[in-house]
Formats: structure tokens, sequence, C-alpha cells
């Protein structure tokens, strides 16, 4: 595997979020005859000041750079020595494949990263690309997941990852619709990509 190429465990009902490493087995995903779910609400915005009241006092006097991810809100705050100093919309996981809560580091950054189809093999760049034009993993397991996604059922095996891209359908920026992973608008998941580096911690909250 190239550091420009992604093998995705699970089919792109949703732009699957998860693009998973070389020795992931393909998933199986059966479509079931439960109707979609609604798609759901843009989460309302909230204050800076409210944002920082959600952030742990131990990471405001964090010194350096750092990510913190609201799931609730579904906002991503870049942080450097204890300030917000950049608030960005995101997608966050749907019910079921909620993104990873807990703190992280950056493991991997790419540029123009490469979606694998994980069924047929096409390999998907450009536009259509569902990973956008960057990559920013954060969080890896190889458990495997199975459940209903909001629109089909899917049975991943094999290692999965979480992270941070862009998405070629901005409507679903600020929305819980995403199988973990964290979609940001083009042009934030640029700067980001260029904020951080393999190592700069990540936090989820719940």
């Amino acid at each position: 595997m190239t550091l420009s190429r992604f093998t995705v465990a699970a089919a792109a009902a949703l732009l699957l979020a998860a693009p998973a490493s070389a020795t992931t087995t393909a998933s199986s995903a059966a479509q079931t005859k439960r109707p979609p779910d609604p798609i759901p609400p843009v989460a309302e915005p909230i204050s800076l000041e409210a944002s920082l009241a959600r952030v742990p006092m131990d990471l405001r006097q964090r010194l350096g750079v750092q990510l913190v991810l609201d799931r609730t809100h579904r906002q991503l705050l870049v942080l450097r020595d204890g300030v917000i100093r950049r608030r960005y919309p995101a997608a966050v996981g749907t019910e079921g494949w909620e993104t990873p809560a807990g703190r992280h580091r950056v493991l991997q950054k790419v540029r123009e990263p490469v979606w694998t189809h994980p069924v047929d093999g096409r390999h998907i760049s450009g536009e259509k690309n569902p990973l956008g034009t960057r990559w920013i993993g954060f969080y890896r397991d190889c458990k495997g997941r199975n459940g209903w996604d909001g629109e089909q059922y899917l049975d991943i095996a094999g290692c999965t990852v979480a992270g941070f891209h862009g998405t070629p359908h901005r409507w679903t920026v600020g929305r819980a619709v995403s199988h973990g992973c964290v979609r940001l608008y083009e042009e934030n998941v640029q700067e980001v990509f260029d904020l951080v580096r393999v190592g700069t911690p990540v936090t989820v909250l719940p």
C-alpha cells in the first residue's frame, strides 16, 4: 500500500468515512427491507465561550497545537496554548457508528488520498473521491464492526481507521452521517492539514 491509497472496509452508501489498512478483509454489506432513517439535522451553532467551556480544564492548560472535536455540537476546535484559534463545522459518526471518543493523536497525514471500493476494487480520486483532498488519521482498531448505518446493514471485518477528511458532499457537514470519520469542508481540512503534524493531540468529546 502506498501512502496515497486506502482500502475502506464497507460499502459507500453514506460515503464511508473509515479507510482501513491493506490487511483489511472485504466486508459484506447486506441491504435490508428497513426504510432509510431520516437525514439528521445540522447542529445548532454555539458561542465561542460555550465552545471553550466544553473543553476539559487540563486541555486548556496544554501548550502547543491540539485538536478537540465536539461531537454533540459537531464542531472541530483548533487550540494553541489553550486558546481556541479556529472553529470548523464537522460531520461526525451516525448513531451506532459514533466517532471514537477519547484522547488520540494524529497517526497519518496524506495529500490527495485515493479511495478504494472494498467490493469491486475501483479506485476513486479527483472530485468524486469520498475522502476529498486531505486525510488526517487519528484512530485505528482491528475489532471489526457491524450494524445498521441509517441506510443499510454493514458487516465490517478487519482493521478500520478514523480521521479527518474532506468531502465532495458539502451538505453533510454539520450532521451526524458518517461511519466514524470527521468530514470537513475542503478549504477547512486543508487548513487543518497544514496546522498539525503526526503526533498532534486529538481529543474527541462525546
